[in-house]
């Protein structure tokens, strides 16, 4: 038996097989995919963004150079010529990265990791699955989950005649995930009010669609640089998705209206329907099964949210289920999962509504718009966009007041070169220590089962005496050499001392 079973091989569910693989944790991935290999997720059709904490993330791991190497040179839509920096848009608007103040992004310090990073799934999950591998984590392709059995001590997967009992299971399976469905989790939200499309095809005069992000008075259209892949919106109450086939006939009528040309599509080699369907979980756990990604929560693809939850799911439900698989977790160390990731997530679902309120084709909505146009012709304006995008505005409620409790850490530098993200690549909590108080190792020798113990000066403290982070990344306690507030907060994350 297995300590965990993880239901879909994603980035999400690789990066939390990842996680507890680290940990030294038994595990089984099951994808219902026999293969690797498609053009949905490769580059262009499968390119996405990773944004400020989801960067962090791969940077925490070791993983950044390796995602970087894979991923080649992408543009984000909307990025400046140089593609100096992907600025991204809200609501089809593009933002403007000479608009961007950068001081405004304190936590963020000298030769930290990139704050956008333009990828593909396929790059991720190559990535992730060649590091799941090295972990000794098993990943089973082809296998269909059709029943799901918990019990006081574990759960049972069924898929055909075959059973895989585990001590817990992670759903990861995406936005009609199975997991979700067979374990009786409640999904509550709103329903879609467009269906977008993502096309591939041949385009006879290609020159009648505008390069980039286009926004128009009938929905949104998106020409990208790779020949013939289109995305477009069409506001029809989400009727047409995986209603029918969408034909050429269908598609080219759709992109006609939407675009406001006469363009014409002679053949499509691949064509997909989506909406903007805002829906979530009300827990994400049931005993013994979580979910996480897309399985807890679905929304459209406006902003780039969904991938980059979903990796802010794995990074924190990874460490905590960890550490209650192999018996050190304090008491309620799990349920944290939910209270911390479910308000992000609804967080990120008022994100995409507020942009699709605003595309849409009626005349409050075009009101709406010309306000937030003028809004983001202002510094200040665009700003608080690209910091809400980025993640640079996500704090955890940690019952702590100091500025940087709860947020992720930024990358210390300590002056003999070391930086936080190398301190952090096996999993581990560390205790930065920045004046090397006695007092404060001797509390920290009393963890060092579970805490990393490290002083030294930084070439940036931000005005710190020392900062313990979690394994995930985030800052569980920041402030002066106080032995007893470190010792609080180590207990209240990783128990009573060895």
């Amino acid at each position: 038996m297995h300590d965990v079973v993880i239901v879909g091989a994603g980035p999400v569910g690789l990066f939390v097989a990842c996680e507890l693989g680290l940990a030294g944790c038994s595990v089984l991935v099951l994808e219902r995919e026999t293969g690797t290999g498609s053009p949905w997720r490769a580059g262009p059709l499968g390119m996405r963004g990773l944004f400020a904490a989801s960067v962090d993330a791969f940077q925490h791991r070791g993983l950044l150079d390796a995602l970087l190497a894979a991923s080649g040179e992408q543009v984000i839509p909307g990025t400046d010529a140089s593609g100096r920096r992907g600025a991204g848009h809200f609501a089809g608007i593009v933002l403007d990265p000479s608009k961007i103040d950068d001081n405004a992004l304190p936590f963020r310090l000298p030769g930290s990791a990139p704050e956008v990073v333009m990828t593909d799934l396929e790059s991720i999950e190559s990535v992730l699955a060649e590091r799941a591998a090295k972990l000794g984590v098993e990943i089973r392709r082809g296998v269909t989950v059709s029943d799901i059995a918990q019990y006081d001590d574990k759960v049972v997967l069924f898929a055909g005649e075959d059973e895989y009992p585990a001590r817990w299971a992670v759903g990861c399976d995406g936005g009609r995930s199975t997991v979700r469905k067979l374990a009786g989790f409640e999904l509550t939200g709103t329903e879609p009010q467009f269906t977008g499309y993502t096309v591939l095809a041949t385009i006879a005069d290609p020159e009648k669609l505008r390069p980039g992000i286009n926004l128009t008075p009938m929905g949104m259209y998106l020409k990208r640089e790779a020949e013939g892949h289109l995305g477009f919106m069409d506001f029809d109450g989400g009727a047409f998705d995986r209603t029918q086939e969408p034909t050429r006939e269908h598609l080219q009528t759709v992109l006609r209206r939407v675009s406001g040309t006469d363009v014409t599509l002679t053949d499509v080699q691949l064509s997909s329907t989506f909406t903007d369907r805002a829906m979530q979980t009300t827990t994400y756990r049931n005993g013994r099964v979580l979910l996480a990604g897309d399985a807890a929560h679905l929304m459209s693809p406006l902003g780039g949210q969904g991938l980059n939850t979903g990796i802010g799911d794995a990074v924190n439900l990874g460490w905590k289920l960890a550490a209650t698989v192999l018996g050190h977790a304090p008491e309620g160390l799990l349920d944290t999962y939910t209270t911390e990731r479910h308000p992000l997530g609804a967080l990120a679902l008022e994100w995409t509504r507020a942009q699709v309120a605003a595309m849409r084709p009626d005349p409050h909505s075009q009101a709406v718009q010309s306000l937030i146009r003028d809004l983001l012709a202002t510094k200040d304006g665009t700003t608080y966009v690209y910091r809400k995008f980025l993640g640079a505005s996500i704090r955890y409620d940690l019952g702590d007041p100091h500025p940087l409790a709860g947020r992720v850490a930024p990358d210390f530098e300590l002056v003999d070169g070391a930086r936080l993200s190398d301190l952090t690549r096996d999993g581990q909590a560390v205790l930065l220590d920045f004046t090397a108080e006695r007092g404060l190792r001797d509390s920290a020798s009393r963890w060092e089962t579970h805490v990393r113990y490290v002083a030294g000066t930084a070439r940036d403290s931000l005005g710190l005496g020392a900062v313990l982070v979690r394994p995930d990344g985030v800052i569980a306690w920041a402030g002066d050499h106080s032995p007893e507030a470190f010792e609080r907060a180590a207990r209240q994350w990783f128990g009573d001392p060895a």
